[in-house]
């Protein structure tokens, strides 16, 4: 049986997200995985092929992907599952119509799924294969079906999803008890999201307070946050909605602005007041069950140090975080919820041992081709022994794009998509930070350790978790923080990932060989992007990462790649495509001195307060481009011949920004 799992998320790449359709189903993380028989064979965020970060456009690409890797075609679907109900998406339709004027039919989400599969496959589905299964089941499902447990808690906890926050189910084999169902206004992902506005945040940026939590004494505040989360008997809680009392502290930080202590108490604040409530509420259901097992799902499953906190409370003997918690793993569940549903199969009896289900990097030759393509900028070789050689590199204190296999399906680069680096100096983490990643200073990095060496870094809970996907933090050992300054966080701290010779031979065998070299068996490992695309996917990505940012080496499969040192005239022999998500815009505006001016920026159809400003000859040659001339050609052609250097560096700026394509002239 094959059941292919879909976000509901509607509008296309080119379309803009407020004024074409004026829909989304799915805010974020749009996905598409396909199961067979019961067996994942392939899983991919559509953010990873239209290179939108956290893209919310419909999963066209990853749709077509994942046929494509199983070798057939819709009519051979047996199932489509949608990861949030039917009647939900309708009531957004409809109140989306009513809100756009100018739009006459009203359509419901089945036509608009029939459209996206049209575009995606040339076909239509049939109306009764497409399953919709409930936001909450398809989370809990993702984690419980993965598991390996044949009895457990279920603790999904989200932002908001159909009619509820999050749920605690009681599983037993394929029985589920529904023990409580979180109402959205005790959301704690809205919680989290509502309070990190104060400091400058937004949707998508939890992580980033998570890490500057650390820096600050979350007792400076607790008078404002006791009046602002009440812990109940039984496991309740009231959220109250007295987020101005801030204001009684200090005035809100706004983005771009730095941060102060203050900034660092409330985050401090949040993160604790976070994991308050979660082992206020996991506490009491597992006293009132007895279960001592517990799966965890839902987008603040993705809070490593409130997973921390649960490990090591001591709560539980058994805990399982889906590795992909967030929208994008609700699709693998509605996928998992269907086939056990519609098979009547008990969930696997083992638990998930990786999520490398992405694109593959290809084959040499394949690799070679994109490689030679670039080699006006890059020179590359192959090597005999490539994990020998870039241990050597990273020893000798090179930071390195590490490209190999299938990527990884959710929020992790674990090994497959990396940039990784010696975590022993603590300089590589403001060189990674400001270099590379192009990221506030105070961000931690991960630490990739061999699985056989865990327990000589880090301190071990008694509770059975898996350490391999990046979900949870250990303290790391007090002998061993002065030798891991890169990836120990400010309260002694990492987020770690192990690395099993069975799941990943090739990178488990790199850090082995950097262990031989140095006696560490632990590399840094971040997620190989700048800060304004997903992770890299393709050899393509991975090259045009490596040129935008100062990485030392790039290694894909077998290759070690190199920058040359080249003149800026070079780059005007590149073509120049806009995305498809990209528009341009002239619009007048006043300054300070109240003089009308002209202003030329780039926007993007999914985030309406973006805003890219350029050069009015920037602009005038962008209009231009349509992926067949270079650079140059667009410079004769509007007889730019003045500050051609100038107008060269502002279009790699733009090019840096993933606003525009620069594709070799082939």
């Amino acid at each position: 049986m094959k059941v292919l799992g879909i976000s509901p998320s509607l509008v296309f790449s080119h379309e803009n997200f407020f004024d074409d359709l004026g829909i989304s189903g799915s805010g974020h993380d749009s996905a598409a995985v396909l199961l067979i028989n019961g067996v994942i064979e392939a899983a991919i965020e559509q953010e990873r092929l239209d290179r939108i970060k956290h893209s919310n456009k419909a999963p066209i690409e990853a749709i077509r992907f994942c046929l494509k890797k199983a070798g057939c075609i819709l009519s051979e679907i047996d199932y489509i599952a949608i990861s949030y109900k039917e009647e939900t998406i309708n009531t957004v339709l409809k109140n989306r119509h009513l809100a756009k004027t100018n739009k006459d039919d009203y359509f419901n989400v089945r036509y608009y799924i029939g459209r996206l599969f049209y575009e995606a496959c040339g076909e239509y589905p049939e109306q009764k294969r497409i399953i919709f299964v409930s936001h909450n089941d398809s989370h809990a499902e993702s984690a419980y079906s993965q598991s390996g447990f044949s009895d457990s808690l279920v603790f999904v906890t989200d932002g908001m999803g159909d009619d509820s926050s999050g749920v605690i189910q009681l599983r037993k084999g394929n029985n589920t008890e529904l023990l409580y169902k979180i109402p959205i206004d005790l959301s704690l992902g809205l919680f989290y999201i509502n309070s990190i506005n104060y400091l400058g945040y937004y949707p998508n940026d939890e992580y980033k307070v998570m890490g500057l939590a650390p820096y600050g004494n979350s007792n400076k505040y607790k008078r404002y946050f006791n009046k602002i989360v009440t812990l109940l008997p039984d496991g309740q809680y009231q959220i109250n909605n007295y987020y101005l009392l801030l204001f009684d502290i200090d005035k809100p930080r706004r983005k771009g602005q730095p941060f102060l202590q203050v900034h660092k108490d409330i985050a401090a604040s949040i993160q604790k007041s976070l994991e308050d409530i979660i082992l206020h509420i996991l506490t009491y259901y597992q006293a009132k069950t007895g279960q001592t097992k517990l799966c965890i799902a839902g987008g603040v499953g993705h809070n490593c140090s409130a997973n921390g906190k649960i490990i090591h409370s001591g709560i539980f003997k058994d805990v399982f975080v889906q590795p992909a918690a967030h929208d994008a793993g609700a699709v693998l569940g509605a996928a998992l919820y269907v086939y056990n549903k519609y098979c009547g199969i008990t969930p696997n009896a083992s638990r998930l041992s990786h999520v490398y289900w992405g694109t593959d990097i290809g084959e040499p030759k394949d690799i070679e081709k994109t490689l030679s393509s670039w080699s006006r900028f890059i020179s590359f070789r192959k090597s005999d022994n490539i994990e020998a050689e870039a241990a050597k590199l990273l020893a000798s204190g090179k930071i390195i794009g590490w490209v190999q296999g299938r990527s990884e399906f959710g929020p992790r680069a674990l090994g497959n998509r990396s940039i990784i680096a010696d975590p022993r100096p603590e300089e590589n983490k403001k060189i990674i930070n400001q270099m590379v990643k192009k990221r506030e200073s105070y961000r931690p990095f991960a630490p990739s350790v061999l699985e056989e060496h865990i327990n000589e870094y880090f301190e071990l809970p008694q509770c059975n978790v898996t350490y391999d996907f990046m979900n949870v933090v250990l303290k790391v050992k007090e002998e061993k923080q002065p030798l891991l300054g890169a990836i120990t966080h400010v309260d002694n701290t990492a987020r770690i990932q192990s690395v099993s010779r069975i799941t990943n031979p090739k990178y488990w065998n790199l850090i082995r060989q950097f262990a031989n070299l140095t006696g560490t068996h632990i590399l840094l490992n971040t997620s190989f992007n700048n800060n304004c695309e997903p992770i890299v996917d393709s050899a393509e990505d991975a090259v045009v990462c490596y040129l935008t940012t100062k990485l030392h080496y790039l290694v894909i499969d077998g290759f070690i790649i190199e920058k040359k040192s080249i003149e800026i005239d070079e780059y005007s022999y590149l073509k120049v495509l806009l995305p498809s998500f990209i528009s341009l815009h002239q619009s007048k505006s006043y300054g300070d001195d109240s003089i009308n001016r002209n202003e030329y920026y780039i926007a993007v159809n999914y985030d309406i307060a973006y805003k890219f400003l350029i050069s009015k000859k920037c602009f005038d040659l962008l209009i231009l481009a349509d992926g067949s001339l270079t650079l140059d050609e667009l410079l004769s052609l509007a007889n730019l011949t003045e500050d051609r250097h100038k107008i060269i560096t502002e279009f790699i700026e733009i090019w840096e920004n993933r606003l525009i394509n620069l594709i070799p002239d082939l």
